[in-house]
């Protein structure tokens, strides 16, 4: 252990209390995100224990993946995570990492400037050059996570925006609604073959009643969930087929033989309890 590493490593020891109220009160003054609350104080523990942890095996402090600053790593990785889910900034959470020197330089200059001089400049050296490394993982830590958010978010929207609905024994529905890419193509594929497979339906209807045009890319993306739904043994209708899409598809020479189609859902339902046998009747007044 080098001569400053045991001179942080012992005021992180002596004045840890200290330390960590005067961090968490400045935090408080200048963040939105404050620092009363349970988590922010089990944070900056948190983050004390992972200092002095790896200013004691010695690692250098302009390494960060050195495996003495193990636990510290972990202890910013959880902070950058729950900041995130909390909704605060990247900026908000390296601020709450940096507003650690201030207090660090005090208690340093209160120990060592009537001292030793060059120690407290080497020590200083060493707390700046750690905690901004530190910030620096903190917002690559949190700019992953954010990442990580907004694709389960996306996977979430998708799997709402394409639900899978039994309107009758035998018959499912899906209600697209939106642009159809290769992405949300899959999805809608799974998940009604999926419901094929638990429902035993013998029909299902794709309702393209909410989708804004249809292109040569979205009619084979059609196609493929067509074919997909017919090699699990069911028949398929397409709904919603409006005239502005089916002049569109003809214009682009998009072959939907042997596709059975409707204008509506109502359409395509009606159709459906047909081929299954039952028959549609009004009851009298």
């Amino acid at each position: 252990m080098t001569p400053d590493h045991a001179t942080i490593d012992a005021l992180l020891t002596d004045k840890h209390g200290e330390l960590t109220r005067r961090w968490l009160a400045d935090v408080a003054a200048s963040s939105p995100m404050g620092a009363s609350s349970a988590d922010a104080t089990r944070e900056a523990e948190s983050l004390m224990n992972g200092l002095r942890s790896g200013f004691q095996s010695g690692a250098d402090p302009a390494r960060m993946e050195h495996s003495g600053w193990g636990s510290l790593r972990v202890a910013l990785e959880a902070l950058s995570k729950s900041r995130a889910a909390q909704g605060a900034t990247a900026g908000e959470t390296s601020h709450f990492v940096l507003a650690l020197k201030k207090p660090l330089f005090i208690a340093l200059q209160e120990r060592l400037a009537a001292r030793d001089p060059q120690q407290l400049f080497d020590a200083m050296l060493t707390v700046s050059t750690l905690l901004d490394h530190m910030a620096q993982w903190t917002a690559t830590t949190y700019q992953a996570t954010r990442e990580d958010i907004i694709m389960r978010q996306q996977q979430e929207l998708l799997e709402l925006s394409t639900p899978v609905v039994k309107l009758w024994d035998g018959v499912l529905a899906v209600p697209m609604i939106g642009t159809l890419d290769s992405s949300r193509t899959q999805l809608v594929m799974e998940s009604l073959l999926q419901r094929i497979v638990e429902t035993g339906s013998e029909i299902a209807i794709i309702d393209i009643t909410g989708v804004p045009t249809v292109d040569t890319l979205v009619a084979q993306h059609l196609l493929k969930t067509v074919t997909a739904i017919r090699l699990m043994g069911a028949d398929c209708i397409i709904s919603g087929v409006r005239p502005q899409i089916a002049q569109t598809i003809v214009h682009l020479g998009i072959d939907l033989q042997g596709i059975v189609t409707k204008a509506s859902l109502a359409d395509a339902l009606l159709l459906a309890l047909k081929k299954l046998g039952y028959v549609a009747t009004r009851a009298k007044a």
